[in-house]
C-alpha cells in the first residue's frame, strides 16, 4: 500500500500537439432528469487536456446538456440497445476513445442492456453512477466485466459498492479505517479485474495487487456532481495515454486538489461541481 506522495506525473503535452495526439472520451449518459451530470463528465474531460469529448445522450436532453458544455459535441443515443451501440460505433470506428459510462445515465432496463454490451466491448471504459448500479442489477452485464479485456475502472461511493458487494456475494466494508476499505477495494478490484476507486475522506484506488490511498480533499467536495467531475478526469487521463491504475490514482489527487485550492479562497462550503471542473487546470498547474 502506498500513498499518493508518489503521483504519477500528468501525461505530456507536445508542442506539436493537436486534437488527435490527446484522445477521445465519449460520456455515455443523461436523462431528462439528469443533463447536467454528463455535462460536468465533459467539462472535467477537457478541463484535464482531452482533445475531443462527445456526449451520447437522448436526443431530447442533447441541446440542452450541450449548451452547458458547448466545447463537446454530441451523438443523439437511441433508446434501442442496438442502435445506440451503433451511434457509437459511428462516432468512434477506430475504437480508440474512452468511455466514460454512467454519468445521469438512469436505470431503465435498455440503459442496462446498453452497459452490458459496451462492457462487453473492446474500448476502455470508466464506469459510474447509475452504470454501476445498473452493473449491480444484471448477473450477465458482472459476467461481461470479469471477462473483457480492455482496461475498466469503476468509480463508487460506499452505496453503489455496497451494491456491487451484494451482487458479487462479497463481505466488505467500505465506510470503515482506512485499512478495511483497502481491503475492501481490493477484492472487487480481483473480482471483477478492474481498477476500483473507493471513493470518500481518503478515497482508496486497488487493482488487486496495488492499493493507493489518497490524501488531497476536503468537505467541500460533498456535493452533487463532483463524482462526476471525477469520472471525466479519469477517462480524460486514459484518453491521454495514461496506465489505467496510474490515471486513477493522479486522477484522484488532481480532483481533490482542486478542491484544497478551491478553498483556500472560499473555505470548504458551498463548492458546485462545475467550479471544482474549472478549477482542474490551476491544480494540474501546481502539479
Amino acid at each position: 500500500m502506498n500513498s499518493q506522495d508518489d503521483i504519477p506525473a500528468p501525461p505530456d503535452r507536445p508542442t506539436d500537439g493537436h486534437k488527435g495526439t490527446f484522445g477521445t472520451v465519449i460520456i455515455v449518459g443523461g436523462c431528462d432528469t439528469m443533463i447536467g451530470a454528463p455535462a460536468l463528465c465533459a467539462r472535467a474531460a477537457l478541463r484535464c487536456g482531452a482533445g475531443l469529448v462527445k456526449i451520447a445522450c437522448p436526443p431530447a436532453v442533447l441541446p440542452f446538456v450541450l449548451t452547458i458544455e458547448p466545447g463537446a459535441t454530441g451523438i443523439a443515443l437511441g433508446d434501442e440497445p442496438g442502435d445506440a451501440l451503433a451511434q457509437i460505433e459511428l462516432a468512434d470506428p477506430k475504437r480508440s476513445a474512452v468511455l466514460a459510462v454512467g454519468p445521469g445515465l438512469g436505470q431503465r432496463p435498455v440503459r442496462g442492456e446498453l452497459v452490458e454490451a459496451l462492457l462487453a466491448g473492446p474500448r476502455p471504459v470508466v464506469l459510474d453512477a447509475d452504470g454501476l448500479n445498473l452493473l449491480a442489477q444484471r448477473p450477465s452485464a458482472l459476467v461481461a466485466a470479469k471477462q473483457r479485456a480492455a482496461p475498466l475502472v469503476l468509480t463508487p461511493h460506499p452505496g453503489e459498492f455496497t451494491r456491487l458487494s451484494q451482487a458479487l456475494g462479497i463481505e466488505a466494508d467500505p465506510t470503515g479505517d482506512d485499512a478495511e476499505r483497502s481491503r475492501a477495494a481490493a477484492l472487487h478490484a480481483k473480482a471483477l479485474n478492474a481498477v476500483v476507486v473507493l471513493k470518500g475522506k481518503h478515497t482508496v484506488i486497488a487493482d488487486g495487487q496495488r492499493t493507493a490511498i489518497n490524501t488531497t480533499g476536503n468537505p467541500a467536495l460533498a456535493t452533487a456532481g463532483s463524482g462526476d467531475v471525477l469520472t471525466g478526469v479519469i477517462a480524460s487521463l486514459m484518453a491521454q495515454g495514461m496506465d489505467t491504475f496510474d490515471a486513477a490514482r493522479l486522477g484522484a489527487h488532481v480532483h481533490g486538489l482542486a478542491a484544497d485550492q478551491w478553498a483556500k479562497q472560499h473555505g470548504t462550503r458551498g463548492m458546485r461541481a462545475i467550479e471544482l471542473a474549472n478549477e482542474l487546470p490551476d491544480a494540474f498547474a501546481v502539479l
